[in-house]
């Protein structure tokens, strides 16, 4: 019998995957399989100094796993087309969900342990909270086909009879920190924030159109990417209670305190303005996401959570300003 000692890592190149890869290496974990679409030259110096065993396109992943399954300890599936403004739904349907339940399956198929990134856009407007109550997520009305692409999905899996001994579902809430520079419009506020105080001494946040909620006032659940990712790692050795989970910092913050502390993390005096959110995508604007983390709790995970300060201060100061990865 082959050890098992690979650990599969799809999404490798991008954002998150490649700073998971970067925590399973400063673990002691080296032998990593890492999946993608490779070639996209914004995203190679993600992976520069990363210990990885192999390199596998995405499309010949399911053929290079029939041949070396007996090898594989655990798989990470991070990969995903995650840009919300895109409107193809077959571009989602495709690698969101017919290319997730194809590693479902395979996973079902070798018994291997599976950890899944689902998204807090599954939430929509919030009407029925931020809880992951498993009974409520097919009630759930995602705003875009991005978030959709992640609800069907997480309704998939829990409808299949069969499924791995050990899996989870994780909504990421609005992730940021390093490694994000590929992202352009994708790319996390606080990034958004640093290039634009950095080109102009200045930052734009939308203005409010709900009277509930002052200009700068509309709060979202911010989550450094080294927090998320050590819950990934807790969720790899702990293999134990199946699930779908929130994976947020579990605080609302508002807007203006991420842009208070961009501006002060750089250094630089306060300048902020508002312009009105656009008319196109007003009606479907979220005012506020807190992420329930009880679930997550409940099953042991203790580690504390950076709060918006820290985090912010500790990617603009370490990262942003020198234009460093991890």
């Amino acid at each position: 019998m082959v050890p098992k000692q690979m650990i599969v890592v799809t999404g490798a190149a991008g954002f998150i995957g490649s700073v998971l890869i970067g925590k399973l290496n400063a673990e002691g974990f080296n032998a990593i399989v890492a999946v993608d679409k490779f070639g996209d030259g914004n995203k190679e110096p993600n992976l520069v100094g990363k210990q990885i065993l192999q390199r596998v396109d995405r499309n010949d992943f399911f053929d290079w796993l029939d041949q070396h399954q007996q090898e594989v300890e655990f798989v990470f599936h991070i990969g995903a087309r995650t840009d919300t403004a895109e409107f193809d739904w077959a571009i989602f349907q495709e690698l969101n969900v017919s290319y997730s339940q194809a590693v479902w399956k395979a996973c079902c198929r070798y018994q291997l342990p599976l950890v899944y990134a689902s998204s807090a856009a599954t939430y929509g407007l919030g009407e029925l909270g931020f809880d992951d109550n498993e009974a409520t997520i097919p009630q759930l009305k995602p705003l875009n086909p991005y978030g959709d692409s992640k609800n069907v999905f997480d309704i998939w899996a829990l409808e299949q009879d069969e499924r791995p001994f050990f899996w989870a579902g994780l909504k990421f809430f609005n992730v940021y920190g390093p490694n994000e520079y590929h992202k352009g419009r994708m790319s996390s506020v606080i990034m958004m924030a640093f290039n634009q105080i950095k080109a102009t001494g200045g930052m734009k946040l939308f203005r409010s159109h709900n009277p509930d909620y002052a200009d700068g006032g509309q709060m979202r659940d911010f989550v450094y990417v080294k927090d998320l990712v050590n819950v990934c790692y807790f969720l790899m050795h702990h293999r134990r209670n199946s699930g779908i989970y929130n994976l947020g910092s579990g605080t609302a913050r508002t807007f203006l305190d991420l842009a208070k502390n961009t501006f002060k993390s750089m250094g630089v005096p306060e300048n902020i303005t508002y312009v009105d959110t656009p008319a196109d995508i007003r009606d479907k604007y979220q005012y506020f996401t807190e992420a329930n983390m009880a679930k997550l709790k409940g099953i042991g995970y203790e580690t504390p959570f950076h709060t918006l300060e820290e985090g912010v201060a500790d990617y603009v100061s370490n990262y942003l300003a020198e234009g460093k990865y991890l």
